[in-house]
């Protein structure tokens, strides 16, 4: 008989025609019946159709007391009385009850439970077709053992994506996220904003299982971005003044908005080995910026300008100080000397606009400092001496210039290195000549290597306690 006839003949809760019940504990803990017919549960479900078939050992005692109690825990309570309803509907009415993701898991489970194979087939073309919650998904991934072959409409959403497909999203995705065509829709400044983060996720999380490989292809990707965001920066630079004119506000902002591109920049480049490029790059840019930002047009104005500018440097320096971007000498030493002005004189305004003002958002906090200083010292001890001597003699000429950046210990280093220089020329001196001057000298060296190991170990020790890194 077909199943619209069946509809038509028996319905939900009918106790007229029925024959057997089924005894459901309710979300309080007591049972309630329910009275159904047989013919209904045996064409929908092979559990009941077991139970109910006079060969099967349980029917006895079910003919007898005319009831078959099902164990469900009291949160699948309404999802099983769903169930119950949906035996009784049509099969083309049964896609038209589902109403959230939540509930046809729900019964998805009991119908896991009682096999009903038509209802799973239901749930599964809903769940295939309709988005889902986190949670949602760990309890599809949790369901799909039980479902075996019928489960794989909703796996094929949760398998891993082809290497080559996962690298196109990400280059497209790159590409957007350097983008600095300013004739963009404005909605598509959020989609920018989704696509700088999903690129780090991609990029940097899950380090264990890495969505993504960084190839060639990636870097010359990112480098591109990167070469139109130095680009975009210098327009901006040069527009400022006109700009600034019209519109203080806008100005400041769209200059901001280049850095902020440029340091989102800063942290995916070093996992890539690409922060020389911007080391660079920032180098290149530095004179013409700081000619710009620091004319007296705008002394009193482009404060988060500003102190975006000491944020930026502050990676350049740590990336050059700390050596994970080896640069010349020459190069480092220009770096240093262009920026180290600018840091001294800024952070004093930072601090006495923050102390006017406790509203005002931006003073250089004490972990940035810290990190500045660090660098700038780390950089400072690996130039040559005479550069060295050069920048700690006009640290010391100014008082307003010994606060920050604090290089005391730089000082102290250079003069330990300073001495035992000259001691160890000395000692080449005394030894020329003497027929043993060969072996003493070498021994001297020794001693002299010795004595500096042990003086750096116990400056390097010191350094620590204070949160500064020697070399």
């Amino acid at each position: 008989m077909e199943q619209s006839k069946l509809a038509e003949m028996y319905a939900f809760g009918d106790q007229t025609m029925s024959d057997v019940t089924v005894c459901l504990k309710n979300i309080d803990g007591k049972p309630e019946w329910f009275p159904c017919h047989s013919v209904i549960l045996k064409r929908h479900s092979q559990y009941f159709a077991d139970l109910l078939s006079k060969g099967h050992p349980s029917y006895q005692s079910i003919e007898s007391n005319n009831c078959i109690e099902v164990h469900c825990t009291q949160n699948e309570y309404e999802s099983y009385v769903k169930l119950l309803k949906l035996l009784y509907l049509p099969e083309e009415s049964v896609s038209d009850s589902w109403e959230s993701v939540k509930s046809v898991l729900g019964v998805l489970r009991a119908s896991v439970a009682l096999q009903c194979r038509a209802i799973i087939q239901s749930c599964i073309l809903y769940l295939e077709a309709v988005p889902w919650e986190e949670d949602e998904e760990e309890e599809i991934v949790r369901l799909a053992p039980s479902l075996g072959p019928d489960a794989q409409p909703l796996l094929a959403r949760m398998q891993p994506v082809d290497s080559n497909a996962t690298k196109n999203v990400l280059l497209s995705a790159i590409h957007f996220a350097t983008t600095t065509a300013s004739s963009l829709p404005p909605f598509t400044d959020e989609l920018k904003t989704s696509a700088q983060e999903q690129v780090e996720y991609m990029l940097l999380e899950d380090e264990d299982t890495p969505l993504v490989a960084v190839d060639e292809e990636v870097k010359s990707e990112v480098s591109t971005g990167l070469s139109r965001m130095f680009t975009k920066l210098e327009t901006v630079l040069n527009m400022l003044s006109s700009g600034f004119d019209e519109s203080p506000e806008a100005a400041e902002q769209q200059l901001l908005q280049s850095l902020s591109d440029l340091e989102w920049m800063c942290n995916i480049l070093p996992k890539m080995e690409m922060m020389k490029e911007f080391v660079s790059g920032w180098a290149y840019i530095s004179d013409r910026m700081l000619g710009v930002i620091q004319d007296d047009k705008y002394s009193s104005s482009l404060w988060s300008v500003k102190a975006k500018l000491i944020e930026m440097t502050g990676k350049a320096l740590d990336a050059i100080g700390y050596g994970s971007v080896v640069l010349p000498a020459p190069f480092r030493l220009h770096f240093l000397k262009t920026w180290l002005p600018y840091i001294r004189k800024l952070k004093p305004l930072l601090d006495a606009k923050s102390l006017e003002d406790e509203s005002f958002p931006y003073k250089m906090d004490n972990d940035l400092c810290q990190n500045i200083e660090g660098a700038i010292t780390s950089l400072v001890l690996a130039l040559p001496s005479n550069d060295q001597a050069d920048i700690l003699a006009d640290w010391m000429k100014k008082i307003e210039q010994l606060n920050y950046p604090d290089l005391t210990e730089a000082f102290e280093v250079w003069c330990y290195r300073t001495k035992t220089a000259k001691r160890r020329v000395m000692v080449g001196l005394k030894e020329a000549g003497n027929p043993t001057a060969k072996l003493r000298a070498g021994e001297a060296t020794q001693k002299v290597a010795k004595e500096a190991a042990r003086n750096k170990k116990v400056a390097a020790s010191e350094g620590a306690k204070n949160g500064i890194c020697r070399p």
